[in-house]
């Protein structure tokens, strides 16, 4: 079973998140702040799930922070959920930030 996007939320409204070492690095030098990955959280999309990642599943998300968009990986543990990573997605990378160029 992969992610559940309402059950994460949840995991956000109670403060059951942890953000990675790695993520908040990133965080850092892309300028993406706590409140940044809340809105994605909040207002975003699922657009990628990995269902089978150890030692719990986790998704792509895409949202828009002041118009920008944002991917966040998250995973989803019964307890809590980790961010493991931010960027901005790559134009050259993405069709309208939710599709993987070679994946079309």
């Amino acid at each position: 079973m992969g992610v559940n996007h309402n059950h994460l939320k949840q995991l956000f409204l109670n403060k059951d998140f942890i953000i990675s070492n790695h993520a908040r690095v990133r965080m850092f030098q892309r300028n993406i702040s706590t409140e940044d990955i809340k809105e994605v959280v909040f207002q975003g999309e699922v657009i990628e799930d990995y269902p089978d990642d150890e030692p719990c599943p986790s998704a792509l998300l895409l949202g828009f922070t002041e118009g920008i968009p944002c991917h966040i990986v998250i995973s989803q543990c019964k307890d809590h959920a980790r961010v493991i990573t931010v960027y901005i997605p790559e134009k050259h990378k993405w069709v309208d930030h939710k599709i993987r160029i070679g994946k079309l």
